[in-house]
């Protein structure tokens, strides 16, 4: 079985995904350059040093009773993850479209094209802003063509 690029990035975006802790919404990226290679991957997760199970991750409550203070998103993280590298004209592989926090990270990295597989959140103003950003921004969003490819990886 041979995979196409498209399938290989946006599956190591669902792949890194399986890496978060939140019960509610499991998000990954991964960054690949224009050359094809993988720059960064990143989840949505506590900062490092900050202990999963002594922080929230419940969506209801205060703001420091609930995840939104404190969990770093998968976008974001990616892109801390890449320490510095070079990341202008790259793209950008999410599980699910960036909200407005991550899009200005995404243009301010340099990032040129973003290739989301979800959008669950469109009608929200976090989204919205995002899109505006994008566009003003001349970041190229595109929602992923699943393929349909099931792929069983025994580990």
């Amino acid at each position: 079985m041979v995979i196409s690029w498209e399938e290989y990035f946006m599956g190591l975006a669902k792949m890194s995904a399986l890496r978060s802790k939140d019960p509610n919404t499991q998000v990954g990226a991964c960054i690949v350059g224009q050359d094809k290679r993988i720059k960064s991957l990143g989840y949505n997760g506590m900062p490092i040093g900050c202990d999963d199970s002594k922080f929230p991750w419940g969506r209801e409550g205060g703001m420091l009773d609930s995840k939104y203070a404190f969990v770093v998103h998968a976008e974001l993280n990616a892109i801390l993850n890449s320490h510095g590298q070079n990341l202008e004209g790259c793209t950008l592989y999410a599980t699910l479209f960036p909200c407005n926090e991550c899009c200005k990270a995404i243009i301010q990295s340099g990032i040129k094209e973003v290739v989301f597989m979800e959008n669950k959140y469109e009608n929200t103003d976090s989204v919205k802003a995002s899109v505006r950003m994008f566009e003003s921004a001349g970041v190229v969003c595109r929602e992923y063509q699943k393929t349909g490819q099931e792929i069983d990886i025994e580990l």
